[in-house]
């Protein structure tokens, strides 16, 4: 086998490993599509429930949902820079003892298009993930919220009996 035979072996094994991450991409996407569906599905169902002191269902599955949301959100970065390398920095390197440059022509064509503002999928999938934490953070706030006011309510019960107050 010569030298180019060889880099175009190199080049095509490198594009079909690519090609397996970017599946796992959508794989890792649906899993935390399915998660978020899931705990809404169980803040549905288990809304009455209370545990510990007052600690309900719903906080418990509010605080799940803000965690997973940011997980989603950095995990849709880090596989975007992780894609980018490997175009950027890997491919396009291989390409240039090429002829023709598909993946290098493709990614400035996807720059060219990006800098039009228009929302790319990864966009998409960062809205959702932003959207669900902040609904979830929202939960979160309206569960915590009367906790919070009974605790500065004995406090203030408790100061009020300290200076022999009403």
């Amino acid at each position: 086998m010569d030298r180019e035979e060889l880099i175009f072996q190199e080049y095509k094994t490198y594009c079909e490993q690519k090609e397996n991450f970017i599946d796992r991409n959508f794989k890792t996407n649906r899993f935390y599509m399915v998660s978020v569906f899931v705990l809404i599905v169980a803040l549905i169902y288990t809304g009455n429930i209370v545990f510990l002191n007052k600690i309900s269902a719903t906080l418990v599955f509010a605080l799940l949902g803000v965690s997973v949301s940011a997980l989603w959100w950095m995990n849709v970065d880090s596989y975007n820079t992780l894609i980018k390398i490997k175009y950027a920095n890997v491919i396009e390197k291989i390409e240039e003892k090429f002829p023709v440059k598909p993946f290098t022509d493709e990614y400035q064509g996807i720059d060219e298009y990006r800098g039009k503002k228009v929302f790319m999928f990864s966009d998409i999938q960062k809205l959702i993930a932003a959207v669900s934490a902040l609904f979830f953070f929202a939960l979160c706030v309206s569960e915590i919220s009367p906790l919070v006011m009974a605790v500065v309510n004995k406090g203030l019960d408790f100061i009020l009996k300290l200076k022999g107050g009403i």
